[in-house]
């Protein structure tokens, strides 16, 4: 089935929250509930994806924050491309979902492409040297592996360097 036209943009209050199901309780809830709040306090970026046609719709969406990641935490091969502080910056991919009636249509990618190239856009202004994603699972953390994510020792945490974030996006 083609991709309708797809938009990504800003979360705001014409998008219904309450109709998104992506099958994992904890991102759901946090779309439900918790979303909106963070917009308020500035404690993440959130980013809907949905289609021309059906714009209050959320088809999935993801979030963005900055965090700090201890210098020893980072991979060998990562090191060499960010700064060697205790704290190194980087940008948060906290949470991202798709709609369960929505998914295996490729929407995963393209909204990891778009925190990518967000993520990227923003480094220049804020300070940040990479990109960290939390995968849920094995699975989830194989996803982004995939896009040149690199995996933290006996963790479930992910890091791209952001200069190579640019080339990552697919």
């Amino acid at each position: 089935m083609p991709l309708p036209d797809l938009r990504i943009g800003p979360l705001d209050d014409g998008h219904d929250r309450a109709a998104f199901s992506s099958g994992v309780v904890s991102l759901d809830r946090y779309l439900h509930t918790q979303a909106k709040q963070d917009l308020r306090r500035k404690a993440n970026a959130v980013f809907v994806l949905s289609a021309g046609d059906t714009p209050s719709r959320i088809l999935g969406y993801y979030t963005l924050c900055a965090l700090a990641v201890a210098q020893g935490d980072i991979p060998p091969a990562a090191r060499k491309h960010v700064p060697r502080y205790p704290l190194v910056s980087a940008t948060l991919i906290g949470r991202l979902a798709v709609d369960r009636d929505a998914q295996g249509r490729g929407l995963g990618s393209i909204l990891v492409a778009d925190a990518l190239h967000r993520s990227h856009a923003s480094a220049g202004t804020v300070g940040s040297s990479m990109i960290v994603v939390d995968a849920l699972n094995d699975a989830v953390a194989s996803f982004y592996e995939a896009y040149g994510f690199v995996r933290l020792p006996e963790s479930l945490r992910l890091i791209l360097p952001m200069v190579l974030a640019r080339e990552a996006a697919p």
